[in-house]
C-alpha cells in the first residue's frame, strides 16, 4: 500500500506532527462543526501519543484544539469514545488500502515480484512511526479496553491474515503455490515479513533501525523464504501438499 499522507502540524504549534490517519484529510467546504470535530481529533492524538491514555484529560484536548470543553463532549460522550475513533479511524486508513492490493495480486503473472511489492508496502505500512505509537497505546490499554483492543485486533492483523489466506488459497488454486492450510500460509508470510522489526518496535522502540532501505531488505528476504518453502517450483514445498 503506498503511504496514505504525511503528517498534519500540531495545533499548539510546538512543531510536532500529527498523522493524517487521525482525520489530518480536509475536505472542500468543510463545515465548521466539522472543522471542530476534526481539531479535537488531531489534538487528542497529539496528547495521546505524547502523554498516553491515561496521562491525557479532556481538559487539555478542548484547549489544545481550541474549542470549549462543552463542545468536546458534543462531539464524543468520553475519552473512551474519543480514543476508539481515533485507532478504529487510523486501522481503516492503513488496512482499507493494503487490503485492496492483496486482492489485484491473486490475479498475478508474476508471482515473486508482485509478493515482494504487496511485502514491501506491508511493512512499510504497518512500521509507520505513528502507527507504531497507536498500536503500543491499544497494547498498553488493553487491560483496561479490552473491546477496544479487540476491535483493533479484528479489525486490523486478524483481518489481514484472513485476507492473505484467502488471496494464497486462490494463488494455490492457480498452481502457483503449493497447496496447504491457508491460515498457516498466511500466518507465515506475515511472521516472515513483519516478525523481526515488529518485534523490535514494540518492545525497544528504536526507530532508527526502520530505515525504508532495511524494512525493504527484510521484506526481500521474507519473500525468498516464502517462496522457497511454499512456490511451485520449490522442493521443500511439496511437502506441503495435500
Amino acid at each position: 500500500m503506498s503511504d496514505p499522507g504525511g503528517g498534519v502540524s500540531d495545533p499548539a504549534g510546538g512543531g510536532g506532527a500529527v498523522s493524517d490517519l487521525a482525520g489530518g484529510y480536509r475536505p472542500e467546504g468543510e463545515g465548521r462543526s466539522a472543522r471542530k470535530r476534526r481539531a479535537i481529533m488531531e489534538a487528542a492524538t497529539t496528547l495521546f501519543l505524547r502523554n498516553g491514555y491515561q496521562g491525557t484529560c479532556m481538559d487539555e484536548i478542548a484547549a489544545l484544539a481550541a474549542v470549549s470543553k462543552q463542545t468536546v463532549y458534543k462531539n464524543f460522550a468520553d475519552k473512551e469514545r474519543l480514543f476508539s475513533e481515533i485507532i478504529l479511524g487510523a486501522i481503516d486508513a492503513v488496512c482499507e488500502p493494503f487490503h485492496a492490493r492483496i486482492r489485484a495480486i491473486q490475479d498475478t503473472n508474476d508471482l515473486e515480484h508482485d509478493l515482494r511489492e504487496l511485502a514491501r508496502r506491508y511493512i512499510a505500512s504497518v512500521m509507520r512511526p505513528q502507527v507504531l505509537q497507536l498500536r503500543r497505546l491499544v497494547i498498553g490499554e488493553a487491560g483496561r479496553l479490552p473491546e477496544l483492543a479487540r476491535a483493533y485486533y479484528e479489525r486490523a492483523p486478524r483481518r489481514t491474515i484472513a485476507m492473505f489466506a484467502s488471496c494464497f488459497q486462490h494463488l494455490a488454486e492457480r498452481g502457483l503455490l503449493h497447496k496447504h492450510d491457508p491460515l498457516i500460509t498466511a500466518s507465515h508470510f506475515a511472521f516472515l515479513i513483519l516478525g523481526m522489526p515488529l518485534d523490535e518496535a514494540m518492545f525497544c522502540g528504536d526507530e532508527e533501525r526502520h530505515e525504508p532501505a532495511r524494512l525493504e531488505r527484510l521484506a526481500d528476504a521474507g519473500v525468498r523464504a516464502f517462496v522457497t518453502a511454499y512456490g511451485r517450483t520449490s522442493r521443500a514445498a511439496s511437502r506441503c501438499d495435500v
